[in-house]
């Protein structure tokens, strides 16, 4: 799940909140390339009966192809991990400067005062936090409008922006201590068996909006390739359109332990 460090609506400490009153045995917050949410999620969790895993998801591009990769129990302390993230947010927030630039010659000002005040201490600024803006000025009804009219790829204030490798962010959660998983994965399964000989750890096999069909042809994948399977929501916010609700996608009880085995060795 996301938190408000990355594009999620609510804050790290508040998804532990909500977490615990769903009585969820195990979560893990994996903000997109920033770990600013994990300490107040851990403060949160702790003394209560909820299993909080360190973790994260690195966006990566191949070919043109976005490929996110989990990373699951790391040290959000790692030196590596720490100078990358701080690139990745300079990139971001050098993005949204150029974006709210752009919106400005489409008759959409925005002030960058407004936006870095509200969303900067939490982590990075991404085109989410620019598209709420876009709403709280009136300028669209939702995201989704945001994103199709004017965020999106090949939309008029599209900018892009300096992403991984896969084979970087794979080695990135190894030297973090993490194991590393496919997010998502029906649209890259032909990636597997590269990432494989380069470390990946396991794919994300329970999905929301994952038929049987293909959750039962990620399985035989990861069986093939003796990775291990993992699942979640993907939760960001449960008050927008095709939104999901926390806890709702069926993830094996045995799930963390696997995960857990695999680390110890």
């Amino acid at each position: 799940m996301h938190s408000s460090a990355s594009d999620g609506a609510y804050h790290s400490r508040d998804l532990v909140r909500m977490a615990i009153e769903k009585r969820l045995a195990a979560i893990s917050i994996t903000d997109h390339d920033t770990v600013a949410g994990i300490g107040a999620a851990l403060e949160a969790a702790e003394g209560s009966d909820l299993e909080l895993i360190t973790g994260i998801e690195l966006s990566a591009v191949l070919d043109a192809r976005e490929v996110h990769l989990l990373g699951y129990f790391i040290d959000p302390t790692a030196r590596p991990l720490q100078e990358t993230l701080a690139l990745l947010a300079d990139s971001r927030t050098q993005r949204a400067r150029q974006i709210i630039a752009k919106l400005t010659t489409l008759g959409l000002p925005l002030h960058w005062e407004k936006i870095s005040d509200a969303h900067q201490a939490n982590g990075v600024i991404g085109r989410p936090h620019i598209a709420r803006a876009l709403i709280n000025e009136g300028y669209v009804r939702s995201v989704e409008e945001a994103f199709t009219l004017y965020l999106g790829h090949g939309a008029p204030a599209y900018v892009p922006r300096y992403k991984l490798s896969p084979a970087a962010a794979v080695k990135l959660i190894l030297e973090a201590g993490g194991l590393p998983v496919l997010a998502h994965p029906l649209d890259v399964t032909d990636l597997v068996p590269t990432l494989v000989e380069q470390g990946l750890a396991g794919i994300e096999a329970f999905y929301r909006g994952y038929t049987l069909g293909q959750i039962s042809e990620l399985l035989s994948l990861a069986k093939r390739f003796k990775l291990l399977t993992t699942g979640g929501t993907d939760f960001h916010d449960d008050g927008q359109p095709g939104s999901v609700a926390m806890g709702s996608v069926y993830v094996p009880a045995n799930t963390v332990d696997k995960l857990r085995a695999r680390l110890s060795r």
